[in-house]
């Protein structure tokens, strides 16, 4: 799998990297929004293959996390940017790979958002823990990996599982518990 990933960067980055010249070109309508569309979706493919990739040295147990002290609060209040969401509670600290903890947090917020017809979610900071809700039927087991239609949720709470921490589904909310 990791194989497939570093062979698809490279067609990705010449994609990306044309489209982006192209778009300095100031090119007339509609040529613009198109290539605004392509640097868009290669963007989100780039993203997607980050995922994969980090998926498959979890898998292949050669994932080397760059584990040190990060505030949950910090953790939040980052996975939230983009996101409609909003953070409440006070930060404790935490041992994570802050890149992943935070990457994670958000694409499983963004999961409860895209599959539970929510417009917002919170962040509720209680400890190590930090809540994600609400989390709607429709989401739960996009969220818990019942049901596998979200590859940045699956990679998300698999990344927190690889550090230690544990991902549950507790009402009408998801519990991400971070390392501490």
């Amino acid at each position: 799998m990791s194989l497939a990933v570093h062979d698809l960067r490279t067609p990705l980055a010449t994609i990306s990297g044309f489209a982006r010249t192209l778009q300095r070109a100031d090119l007339a309508e509609p040529n613009d929004r198109y290539l605004d569309i392509m640097v868009a979706a290669s963007d989100q493919l780039a993203e997607l293959l980050e995922d994969l990739g980090l998926a498959a040295r979890i898998e292949s147990d050669r994932w080397e996390p760059n584990v040190q002290e990060a505030d949950t609060a910090e953790l939040a209040h980052a996975a939230s940017e983009g996101l409609a969401a909003e953070v409440e509670g006070q930060g404790v600290v935490v041992r994570v790979d802050r890149d992943a903890a935070e990457r994670s947090l958000h694409l499983l917020a963004r999961c409860a958002i895209r599959h539970g017809g929510v417009e917002r979610v919170t962040f509720s900071l209680d400890g190590p823990a930090i809540a994600i809700d609400p989390v709607s039927p429709a989401a739960a087991p996009v969220l818990t990996r019942e049901t596998l239609r979200d590859l940045g949720a699956a990679v998300g709470a698999r990344a927190i599982e690889a550090l230690g921490g544990s991902v549950e589904l507790e009402d009408a909310r998801l519990v991400v518990r971070l390392p501490s």
